[in-house]
């Protein structure tokens, strides 16, 4: 304000500048009951949430892997399989004695292979550690998959056991029916397999899966901590769990097994005691085929499985 002249005062026509510089959002706070200031929300682009939680990639090449893992562990260890199954069930029919059968069946694969291969027992066995292998596979990029792991991850829990097990005890029950009948007591009409021998079959199967699928992951480890590195040069401690825990299982199995054969080969024999004559008796040389049958079976062809699926992943991944 300012003089204007003799008995006058003219106001400044500038309005006042506000110093808004001064007020400090963070010191600003809502009034009590006032509404939230609403919030800009983005929609989020198709398959941005999914991609975040989950691991898809190469996912279609990554079951490609875990099929063709599947099939090169069966298709080399079905050969010998097959060959052992028959001369077990031989020999606890009464059939042939475990080492003729062993001697005419390898015979007939180094003259005429194609008879083996393309025979209704190896057709089996592939089938059943084919599907065996590739349910564990599947199983292991399913998980791999929704909880966003990398390709090469490997489960060893419940899911697996179960699953694996159940996709082994269906096949082998349908390949053990087809085997009594084919290798049954000789002269004798071949009659459908009775409920018990299914159970036994059953309780070996799960005995060989949890030996097989389960034990290795977790023993792996500690034996790779207590074999010296000079071992480990030549053998894993992953690779020895894989061999050594479904052949050691055999000796608890083998009799299983037996008492559900000799349930078939002699349904009229009600006594335990006679029952376990029998098992015992053949318990010793089988426990010895099953364990030769084994190692191929879960040690060769667990290997083989783990090593092909490994290395397909990690290119994968």
């Amino acid at each position: 304000m300012r003089d204007g002249g003799v008995g006058s005062l003219e106001v400044s026509r500038t309005p006042p500048t506000l110093q808004l510089d001064a007020v400090q959002p963070t010191k600003l706070t809502a009034a009590p009951g006032a509404l939230p200031a609403p919030t800009m929300v983005t929609e989020p682009k198709p398959g941005h949430t999914q991609a975040g939680k989950w691991n898809t990639k190469n996912l279609a090449l990554r079951l490609g892997a875990d099929l063709v893992s599947a099939a090169s562990a069966a298709v080399m260890v079905a050969p010998i399989i097959s060959i052992i199954d028959r001369s077990i069930m031989e020999n606890a029919s009464g059939r042939r004695p475990l080492v003729e059968s062993l001697k005419s069946s390898f015979q007939t694969l180094l003259r005429t292979p194609h008879c083996v291969v393309f025979s209704k027992p190896f057709a089996l066995i592939f089938a059943l550690y084919g599907g065996t292998y590739l349910t564990a596979n599947t199983l292991d990029t399913a998980t791999s998959t929704a909880r966003a792991l990398p390709a090469t991850h490997i489960t060893s829990g419940t899911a697996k056991f179960a699953a694996s097990s159940a996709a082994n005890i269906g096949i082998c029950i349908y390949k053990d029916q087809v085997f009594v009948r084919l290798f049954g007591p000789p002269g004798v009409t071949p009659r459908p397999v009775a409920l018990p021998s299914y159970l036994l079959f059953a309780a070996r199967d799960c005995l060989t899966i949890f030996a097989s699928f389960n034990v290795p992951p977790l023993l792996g480890p500690v034996l790779s901590r207590h074999v010296g590195d000079e071992v480990q040069r030549y053998v894993s401690g992953q690779t020895m769990a894989q061999f050594a825990a479904p052949a050691a299982v055999q000796l608890a199995s083998t009799p299983i097994h037996l008492w559900g054969l000799d349930v078939y080969n002699r349904p009229a024999v009600t006594s335990w005691r006679d029952r376990w004559a029998v098992v015992s008796k053949n318990w010793a040389v089988s426990t010895a085929a099953r364990i030769c049958r084994i190692v191929p079976a879960f040690g060769v062809g667990g290997v083989v499985n783990f090593k092909v699926r490994k290395g397909l992943m990690e290119k994968l991944a």
